[in-house]
């Protein structure tokens, strides 16, 4: 049951993210993005302009890359990290416009998804493409799991 509870979190945060990321690039376009999200709101921070929009049209590819990459189960550990830097942005940019914006319904559920995922073992989730790639690159005969990472 462990290899299903954490390929079932890792794929609704995989689908959280790429879906967010398919909209952001394919919909509202990463320059709409950082108008909408970054530069607009945040025009009067002191966070300089060139950044805004930099981190505005970066994280929709990020978001829609890892969120992806999870689903898929390859390159795990790479894309926790970038969507957890993208949840440490957001989280920053909640605060900055509302310093008390409840997260309970934005960043919270993210954040204990891959908070999950990112705590069990690697070992356990053998539904991935990285389980799948560590199985063929050390060769076993006793049947063993591949390593934690």
């Amino acid at each position: 049951m462990r290899t299903w509870a954490v390929f079932l979190a890792r794929v609704i945060l995989g689908l959280i993210f790429g879906m967010a990321g398919w909209y952001k690039v394919f919909v509202l376009t990463p320059p709409g993005h950082a108008a909408q999200y970054f530069t607009g709101p945040y025009a009067d921070s002191w966070i300089p302009m060139w950044l805004l929009y930099a981190a505005g049209v970066t994280v929709p590819f990020i978001e829609l890359v890892g969120g992806w990459l999870l689903v898929a189960g390859w390159r795990i550990r790479d894309a926790m990290i970038a969507l957890g830097i993208v949840l440490i942005l957001v989280t920053y940019g909640h605060l900055l416009a509302n310093h008390l914006f409840d997260f309970t319904g934005h960043v919270i559920p993210r954040l204990a998804l891959l908070a999950f995922v990112s705590m069990v073992p690697r070992a356990v989730d053998r539904l991935s493409i990285d389980a799948w790639l560590a199985g063929r690159a050390s060769p076993r005969n006793d049947g063993a799991r591949p390593p934690d990472r």
